[in-house]
């Protein structure tokens, strides 16, 4: 085990980042004047801070922490959860993009109001800002106070996670999304950086020889397609299960999607989705094989007592890095972390500040709103800092985010999806249809997680709902089709005829600024990846 210590140049090197953020957050702050600005920084994000957003707030707890522990215990095949957002990413801008920037919206509830009805705004709104609380802001405050509780076990786990909550809470409360962005560009590139020279470094302890790694690793842990026996990610999963989890988190949650609407057109938007898509594809090398490589360096690890796989990447930070470098790794991680607190709770706010407050306090001004969203997220701060230690009970970190993702979000995802594609999704149809796909997922989640009277993977979890809320939706709609008004719903259809309108557009375009070229760019390398290990 390595030596948990901090030296006098690490302590320096985090003061310098926390006075940094923290400046971002008042400086911003004073730009801040309406709800436009605070939630959607004006509309004027370019692609570059889009891009590096996503990242880094995807990267976070999911991928830093949960990634080289998934690795370390059974493969690499966690890296399938990666190439396929870049899959789910290419979908999101040519399909639903467009449609979501064209609406104005502020919250993806807002849009699904507009596609059905309140009803539907409301009940996912109130799931959506469950889900930022207790499955992404609670984790990644979970992953920060891991790695604050092994440089000092003597300080309690609920403590550490007050801490790391205050310091996102302070910043996100000030500046709302713009500082969010910028705090998360900053992030972003500590967080590559960080990732990939610890992966370099580890890499080098085998002298930088995969030879060494093949001829010593389980063959099947190099292999990203598993059978249809593999407890973690059956293929099966991965072709039906996985892609419907993307598409919820990429595509329909909001501490996602915002950083897209508060994009300054349509361009910006789509190429700072593909640039986060494209750097989902390196992480195979950057954040999931040093968990291969700590195998080398650390068999014993498992024999510890307190051992969970989510201490894997703490453990090669300390153990690889000299003091002071150690302490700015130990920032990008802290960074990462950071940046997904500070992005869940700023999407919440938006939610509770646009889907609920906004329409039952109309007379409200924007300075009443902008204050509003600003206690609210402060409220959301405490509601996390109270749950993240809960999460120590489950398996590990990345078990505890799938899982709960895949009991919650399929109803949602069939929703839209027929929404946007099928004109004759009713409003009564897709109000039910979100009903009773959580009804049954209640059923399924007592039965299977709670009882254990049934044994489901959640990666089959996810098509069952999917299913059941697609054909209740499409029956109940056939029912109703003598209701239809598709008058009002045109401008929120995906049309063929869109497509071909737009393919003349493109012509004029540079090749590298045409997203389809770019799109094809990122096929083509997923492609090589799973040639690569399959």
């Amino acid at each position: 085990m390595p030596d948990f210590t901090l030296h006098t140049y690490d302590y320096m090197v985090i003061a310098g980042y926390v006075i940094v953020i923290l400046w971002i957050g008042l400086r911003v702050s004073r730009n801040t004047h309406d709800t436009e600005d605070y939630f959607l920084a004006s509309r004027s994000l370019s692609w570059p801070l889009i891009g590096l957003s996503l990242l880094a707030s995807n990267m976070s707890s999911t991928s830093l922490i949960g990634m080289a522990g998934s690795a370390y215990s059974i493969g690499i095949s966690v890296f399938n959860y990666e190439w396929m957002a870049a899959i789910v990413l290419i979908f999101f801008t040519l399909f639903l993009l467009p449609l979501l920037l064209n609406s104005r919206v502020y919250t993806m509830p807002e849009f699904l109001e507009r596609r059905y009805d309140r009803r539907a705004r409301f009940y996912f709104s109130a799931f959506t800002i469950l889900g930022n609380i207790f499955i992404d802001t609670a984790g990644a405050l979970y992953a920060g106070a891991l790695v604050i509780f092994l440089l000092y076990p003597e300080i309690p786990f609920a403590l550490s996670v007050i801490i790391l909550a205050i310091l996102a809470g302070v910043y996100t409360i000030l500046g709302g999304l713009k500082a969010v962005v910028y705090t998360d560009t900053i992030q972003a590139i500590l967080l590559l950086l960080g990732a990939l020279l610890i992966s370099a470094l580890a890499f080098g302890r085998l002298d930088y020889s995969w030879q060494t790694v093949a001829n010593n690793v389980d063959a099947s842990m190099l292999r990203l397609i598993q059978p249809i026996d593999d407890p973690f990610l059956p293929w099966p999963g991965l072709l039906f299960g996985v892609p419907l989890l993307g598409f919820y988190f990429w595509c329909t949650n909001q501490f996602m999607v915002q950083r897209v609407l508060g994009a300054r057109n349509l361009d910006h938007g789509r190429w700072g989705a593909l640039l986060a898509g494209f750097l989902k594809l390196p992480m195979l090398f950057i954040m999931v094989m040093p968990g291969i490589f700590a195998l080398f360096l650390y068999p014993d690890l498992p024999s510890l007592d307190a051992f969970t796989p989510d201490i894997v990447f703490p453990v090669l930070l300390f153990d690889l890095l000299p003091s002071g470098l150690r302490g700015l790794i130990l920032v990008a991680l802290i960074a990462a972390i950071m940046s997904s607190i500070d992005s869940t709770l700023n999407a919440a706010s938006t939610l509770v500040t646009m889907d609920f407050t906004k329409l039952l306090k109309p007379a409200w001004n924007e300075q009443q709103l902008l204050l509003a969203g600003r206690i609210t997220t402060f409220i959301f701060m405490l509601i996390a800092a109270i749950w993240a230690p809960i999460i120590a009970d489950f398996p590990s970190l990345w078990v505890y985010l799938q899982s709960i993702l895949a009991y919650q979000s399929p109803p949602f995802v069939a929703a839209l999806l027929l929404g946007i594609f099928w004109g004759g999704a009713h409003r009564q149809a897709a109000f039910w249809g979100l009903i009773g796909g959580h009804l049954l997922s209640t059923l399924l989640f007592v039965a299977n997680m709670i009882f254990g009277v049934i044994d489901i993977h959640f990666l089959y979890v996810a098509p069952i709902l999917f299913v059941f809320s697609s054909l209740l939706i499409m029956v109940i709609s056939l029912i109703k089709i003598s209701e239809h008004d598709r008058t009002s719903i045109e401008g929120l259809l995906w049309k063929a005829n869109t497509y071909k309108q737009e393919s003349k557009a493109l012509m004029d375009k540079a090749w590298y600024q045409n997203y389809r070229i770019q799109s094809a760019i990122i096929l083509a390398i997923t492609l090589l990846l799973l040639i690569g290990f399959w």
